[in-house]
């Protein structure tokens, strides 16, 4: 198979795209380094595109690898033709090639087999003839009555013969693939309440029926559910006749003979039995396995957005992790995260306790200079926004809250890591601790916690692992690669989402830091033990290094295109007082006095894109791309679900988008719920395509449910013109 031919195609690219990208994949190099730093061999394709297509390619080579598998398994059965070779090499997906090889797969014990040891093959071949004036299938079927094999009875022989007919019908590709298409096409996947008379979450599924073809992933996946939790039965439905009569139309000759009936019966029992159990497991399974795609693809999607949320910075920041028995547990840090002070403080408790609580907050705002609290929405949530806005009010203002997703952060305060990095800390003020970096940098201490953990998905809990586990890992990595890392701060877990750094490597990165003290460039990192040129090749452009006097080292451009950022900085008439000064604004006016980009890339002997990318780097050294985002809303005053009516505009956050709407935070601790069919004036087929996890959106109340804590959102502007 020509790889690269069927990819270009797949992906409406160039052959020599799809080539190059193969050849720098098969060379080792890391989808991040080749999306950033080989766009002139690929022809600057992004990297959720190259990710794909590298998905795609290992699926290609599984392919070839199975089709040479049972080519060589059929020739050694002796089995091989010309016609089985030519359907091999036209199969384009696993289960066609599974369909081929199934007539030749060795088999266990089945009716079938044990008829052909009853030596009944050759009845039932002399009836699948159907000659026209052949016996009928009752008197051929006497002269095999051997009662020493078990066919006491002529009727006992057609039985057997029948049952080698059937499965000889179930084995044909060709019934299979026919009734394959015809089931995804027309098929209906239908559910019924397991427990009729018991109310559960899965109600609406108690009589329903949808055809396959258009049946959103998200309800095959709640079907699922359902199914798997007992409430639910599940099938897949096609109107009987259409599927015999694809069985009967690749089988009966229909010229009148004596054994037309006989195969009828078999054919008949072959559907029922054999053929479409098969079809709806099939059916059932590439249904599981596209919403499992889709769910993968929102869960990737809205983790990509939550990582390139923007940070707050510059602020100390005190966390605030609520609980009711356990009390509420407080952290402050300063700018880089550093722990500056930790206590347990009772503000759902007692009016003492709770004046307590206040005095102790009041005093470490006032010790360290807190401008910014941010509080987990987790259990008590609600009434610790309200005591951080009274303390707040108290105070006379000056400090902001912000509710912050606490998904996972327990999951990490529990963790090994979380053990290592502060050992000093019990559990419980860990996740105080994390609360607060994660305002501070989303990224940073995200990337700490398992991703399927931080709960911004559908059914994740319902994936494939391995598929799931390999799509958020693919994120994180392009989230971190994207922004860049501090070399002389960052944690050994942002280290190892560095393109080609692997956790040991990223440890002794950390270890060497410690005995040496901070990085003073890139080059130095060649003295880390275990990181090789390779490896430095892939992840140097990915590492800041602050402390540099090179200020190169302070930006994205990778040390091999230093000599062209030299260039290109002499062309345009800079000096090395400039470069040390970073005084760069006039680049580009200056680069349209030299002949422009393209000329420069000529005499710098740079490529165009990766010239454009060192001039939009010197123009603005150490450039946070998150920074251009909306920040998060700033708090000072609490809101309770009591006090929204319908009408209301509010200004609220996207917290997560599945594929029937996206929940939105509008500071009432319950998350409201804007429905796609709310989302926009124009039709909206996937809220993906419209908003994403960080959003800032204008929405308005739709209604209130208080007892069931449902709040219907809209963000359509004709309902706000009522």
């Amino acid at each position: 198979m020509d790889f690269a031919e069927k990819l270009a195609k797949q992906f409406h690219l160039q052959k020599w795209q799809t080539e190059k990208v193969i050849e720098l994949i098969d060379e080792g190099n890391t989808i991040p380094f080749i999306a950033r730093y080989r766009k002139e061999a690929h022809g600057s394709l992004d990297d959720q595109t190259l990710r794909k297509l590298a998905e795609r390619l290992d699926y290609l080579r599984s392919l070839e690898k199975r089709r040479a598998e049972v080519s060589s398994a059929i020739e050694e059965s002796g089995a091989m033709t010309g016609k089985i070779s030519e359907a091999l090499n036209d199969a384009s997906t696993l289960a066609e090639i599974e369909d081929i090889y199934r007539p030749f797969r060795p088999k266990r014990r089945t009716r079938a087999s044990v008829a052909k040891e009853k030596g009944l093959q050759p009845l039932a071949d002399a009836i699948l003839r159907q000659e026209e004036n052949s016996p009928q299938p009752d008197g051929m079927a006497e002269k095999f009555v051997n009662p020493e094999k078990g066919v006491e009875t002529p009727d006992d022989a057609l039985a057997g013969a029948l049952d080698i007919i059937a499965e000889h019908v179930s084995d044909s590709a060709s019934i299979r693939r026919r009734l394959r298409v015809v089931t995804g096409a027309q098929g209906m996947l239908a559910s019924k309440a397991a427990k009729p008379d018991e109310d559960s979450v899965y109600a609406q599924y108690y009589d329903f029926r949808e055809q396959v073809s258009k049946i959103a992933g998200h309800r095959v996946l709640a079907i699922n559910r359902g199914e798997k939790e007992g409430f639910l039965k599940v099938s897949v439905e096609l109107d009987h006749a259409k599927g015999m009569n694809i069985v009967l139309s690749e089988t009966l000759k229909g010229n009148g003979s004596p054994c037309e009936d006989a195969v009828r019966q078999a054919c008949e029992d072959a559907y029922n039995r054999l053929v479409f159990p098969a079809i709806e497991r099939d059916i059932r399974g590439s249904l599981t396995e596209e919403a499992d795609k889709s769910a993968i693809n929102v869960f990737s999607v809205n983790l990509r957005n939550l990582l390139m949320q923007p940070p707050v910075k510059g602020c100390v920041t005190m966390g605030l992790d609520p609980g009711y028995r356990t009390g509420c547990k407080v952290a402050v840090v300063d700018p880089t995260g550093r722990v500056l002070d930790t206590g347990v403080i009772y503000p759902t408790h007692s009016k003492t306790k709770v004046q307590e609580a206040k005095k102790t907050v009041k005093c470490m705002i006032k010790k360290h200079h807190v401008t910014v609290i941010a509080i987990g929405n987790g259990t008590a949530s609600r009434e610790t926004e309200q005591f951080a806005a009274e303390v707040i009010k108290e105070i006379g203002g000056g400090v902001s809250y912000v509710i912050v997703n606490e998904a996972g952060a327990s999951v990490y305060s529990a963790s090994k890591l979380a053990a290592q990095e502060f050992p000093e800390y019990d559990v419980t003020l860990r996740s105080a601790v994390s609360i607060a970096r994660r305002l501070q940098d989303p990224l940073a201490e995200l990337v700490k916690i398992d991703p399927q953990a931080i709960g911004v998905g559908q059914y994740q809990h319902d994936m494939p692992k391995k598929q799931l586990d390999e799509a958020l890992s693919g994120v994180v990595e392009d989230c971190v690669n994207t922004v860049g890392v501090d070399l002389n701060t960052a944690s050994p877990s942002l280290l190892g989402k560095v393109a080609g750094m692997t956790p040991y490597v990223s440890k002794n990165v950390v270890k060497y830091r410690e005995e040496n003290g901070a990085f003073h460039s890139r080059q130095e990192l060649m003295k880390v033990p275990k990181l090789g040129p390779k490896a430095f090749q892939q992840c140097a452009g990915f590492l800041r290094v602050p402390e540099s006097s090179n200020i190169l080292d302070h930006t994205a451009v990778h040390p091999e295109s230093y000599g062209a950022a030299r260039s290109l900085l002499e062309l345009c008439g800079y000096g090395a007082d400039d470069i040390a000064g970073e005084r760069f604004s006039s680049l580009k006016s200056r680069l349209e006095n030299v002949g422009g980009i393209k000329e420069a890339a000529e005499k710098t002997g740079a490529g165009v894109p990766t010239l454009s990318d060192i001039v939009s780097e010197l123009m603005q050294p150490g450039r946070d791309p998150r920074d251009e985002l909306p920040k998060p809303i700033l708090r000072t005053d609490v809101m309770k679900i009591d006090d929204l009516k319908p009408g209301m505009e509010l200004t609220g956050t996207v917290r997560n988008v599945v594929d029937f709407g996206a929940f939105v935070d509008i500071g009432v601790h319950q998350d409201g719920l804007v429905h796609v069919s709310q989302i926009s004036d124009s039709f909206v087929k996937n809220p993906a395509d419209v908003l994403k996890v960080g959003d800032i959106v204008k929405v308005r109340v739709l209604s209130v449910d208080v007892k069931k804590q449902r709040i219907s959102l809209t963000m359509k502007k004709q309902f706000a013109d009522h």
